[in-house]
């Protein structure tokens, strides 16, 4: 058999590979810093996009927002996909109890490890904790094959009444990959996991 050969075959199982399992380096960042990753002018271009989910005893509306945008030339994200998400029930109440959520779990693929911060080695996920919307972020971030779980710092809750309840910061990451429609889930404290439309890359 062929170097050539080989050489095929072994990217061939490279690609098909799953993402590997286990904790993922999450770091808090400011915007607009966070954008010169993306684009020289540290300004980009984005697409977003929201997903609604009910929880029992909730009223109003709960929503992920799914918010992607592209690498330009220059950057150091340059050709690759920028994803974030926010997890929002600022327009959700309860009607008896409280509902919360405290997890996201999104079929993501690969990650492309870079430098968010300026500081220390290459990251993983990265938390808008300046200068944007948003007031509980990430206490960790899990990979098991491709799926990605997001666990709050503390849990997103609904309010007593419409325009009271949390919203989490924006937090996200970068793949090689375009952007496909998914469905993702919602762990509910106490209750189920909840499907909510979402888009990750089409790894």
């Amino acid at each position: 058999m062929s170097k050539k050969l080989l050489v095929c075959i072994a990217a061939a199982f490279a690609a098909a590979a799953p993402a590997a399992a286990g904790p993922l380096a999450v770091v808090t960042v400011a915007a607009p810093d966070i954008n010169c990753v993306f684009n020289t002018t540290c300004k980009i271009t984005v697409t977003d996009s929201g997903g609604d989910f009910a929880i029992p005893g909730m009223a109003g509306t709960a929503r992920l927002q799914s918010r992607t945008f592209n690498g330009a030339k220059g950057a150091p994200a340059a050709g690759k996909r920028g994803y974030m998400y926010r997890m929002n029930l600022t327009q959700a109440y309860g009607i008896v109890d409280i509902p919360c959520v405290n997890a996201l779990k999104v079929d993501f693929g690969p990650i492309v490890k870079l430098q968010y911060n300026k500081a220390g080695g290459l990251d993983d996920v990265f938390v808008v904790t300046k200068g944007g919307l948003g007031t509980v972020g990430l206490a960790s971030a899990d990979q098991t094959g491709n799926v990605i779980t997001f666990n709050f710092s503390k849990p997103v809750c609904a309010g007593g009444s419409p325009g009271k309840g949390d919203t989490s910061y924006f937090f996200g990451l970068t793949s090689n990959h375009a952007p496909k429609a998914i469905t993702a889930q919602v762990q509910v404290v106490g209750g189920p996991l909840v499907r909510v439309a979402a888009r990750a890359p089409n790894y």
